[in-house]
């Protein structure tokens, strides 16, 4: 079984907490998990232990650790937008930093280290692989995708400056994410000079991989789109079959 942990990992505006996973053998690479709007809860906590199952150092660092690294329900927008609403791209710039760094230290080059995240964590994504180039990058449902979040460009926007190779997921359902935008980011991704693919599942919603979220889980969505993850950063992390 994983040996999981909760760590710190210092930044130049204090301590960030993280929920860290290490497998058993030696790791086959190292992968950033980037929290939903609601913090690190448990689901993102168990996504970490997953990737660790399946021999990734895996780590879940709390962007909201500013805010003091709450965790909201999800059914409490009325707190979580406030919160996330302080985000600003300056300071996600110095958390995905800080967390490239711990890897780093810890051995891992930035060709073995890949990252992955949901829902808000999704755009994250998409900006860390424009800024450099892992092994891979995979984004759930990441909004921002016409409109800029964060004081960030949008993610056609960005798209021309992607670094690494990119896997984007997404449900027609989803009322955040019209399909059209979706379209219009195949488009502009497609012209990117590293490996980019956008999957579409008809009858799924945003949040669709969540299984602590009854309402809009969607299990064959879920379980295609984790197969597709595994495979992606099998492909593309330096030191994976």
């Amino acid at each position: 079984m994983p040996t999981s942990d909760h760590i710190t990992i210092p930044t130049p505006d204090g301590e960030m907490p993280a929920f860290s996973s290490s497998p058993d053998d030696a790791a086959r690479g190292a992968l950033i998990v980037v929290q939903e709007a609601f913090g690190v809860t448990s689901h993102i906590e168990h996504i970490v232990e997953r990737l660790a199952e399946e021999g990734y150092y895996s780590v879940a660092p709390a962007f909201f650790h500013r805010q003091g690294a709450p965790v909201l329900a999800y059914d409490d927008l009325e707190s979580v937008m406030p919160i996330m609403g302080q985000l600003t791209g300056d300071g996600i710039t110095t958390d995905l930093n800080a967390a490239f760094e711990h890897f780093e230290s810890a051995g891992f080059a930035p060709s073995a280290t890949g990252i992955v995240g949901f829902c808000m964590g999704g755009a994250v994504t998409f900006y860390a692989a424009t800024l450099r180039a892992l092994g891979g990058a995979v984004s759930f449902y990441g909004g921002g995708v016409s409109t800029g979040r964060f004081g960030l460009e949008s993610l056609i926007d960005q798209a021309p400056k992607l670094q690494s190779p990119w896997l984007g997921l997404y449900g027609d359902l989803d009322q955040g994410i019209p399909t059209s935008e979706v379209e219009q980011l195949r488009e502009a991704t497609g012209a990117a000079p590293v490996p980019t693919e956008i999957v579409r599942y008809p009858e799924a919603q945003h949040g669709f991989n969540c299984n602590d979220r009854p309402d809009v889980f969607n299990q064959a969505a879920a379980a295609d789109a984790w197969g597709r993850t595994l495979t992606w950063f099998d492909h593309h992390l330096a030191g994976t079959s």
